[in-house]
């Protein structure tokens, strides 16, 4: 083979290449675009169930406030905060948390806060409680977490945020008492935290990684 045949072959396998290259990274646009747009939307829908009856008309997750631990939020984790608006005034806000004393684990949680303080609505997320028994707080299983929909620090008062055979206002489960112990307990701490702090956490910038409200 001469050097010129040597030299076409090159520079053909070389435009080859390219065009592969080019190719390659155009798909990979496209689908990285459908996959991010995907993901956003599942992640709405997610955390949907903890919005329940609220008006509202921005994205759930457009305004997001992460709180580094440690925090005096439920959890060890660092806490994320969704925050939901109607047109410029702020409507809620979405906590993800965990509960730490579950039977088995963490159970982790979101829950709703509405900007009077009310609960829109709790939904369990993660957790590793005893099938039949403790698993009873997914909302796909029971209606459980639905008895804290429209409750606040003071609907009961503090001191009744507590399962009925601790003397408190909210049923337990049949056969478990310490997985919605720790639950009912991690709403509370919850509600407590956005009472103290809810001025902060909807003038904190969003996307704050580093700090969080005092």
């Amino acid at each position: 083979m001469t050097d010129s045949s040597i030299m076409r072959s090159g520079l053909t396998l070389a435009a080859i290449a390219a065009i592969c290259t080019a190719l390659v990274a155009f798909t990979y646009q496209l689908t990285d675009e459908r996959i991010a747009a995907n993901e956003q939307a599942w992640l709405e829908q997610s955390l949907q169930p903890a919005l329940s009856g609220l008006f509202f008309d921005s994205g759930i997750s457009d305004s997001i406030v992460t709180i580094p631990a440690p925090h005096e939020l439920p959890g060890s984790d660092d806490a994320i905060i969704y925050r939901v608006y109607s047109g410029e005034s702020p409507a809620a806000a979405l906590f993800v948390v965990s509960a730490r004393d579950g039977y088995a684990g963490a159970i982790r949680m979101l829950v709703g806060v509405a900007i009077d303080g009310k609960v829109t609505g709790v939904h369990v997320l993660e957790h590793s409680e005893t099938p039949g028994l403790g698993d009873l707080i997914e909302s796909n299983k029971t209606d459980w977490v639905r008895q804290f929909d429209d409750r606040s620090l003071g609907d009961p008062v503090v001191g009744n945020w507590k399962i009925k055979r601790d003397g408190g206002e909210f049923d337990q489960l049949t056969g478990a008492s310490v997985t919605p112990r720790a639950v009912v307990k991690a709403i509370r701490e919850t509600l407590e935290y956005f009472d103290a702090n809810s001025a902060a956490i909807f003038s904190a910038a969003a996307d704050a990684a580093d700090e969080g409200p005092e």
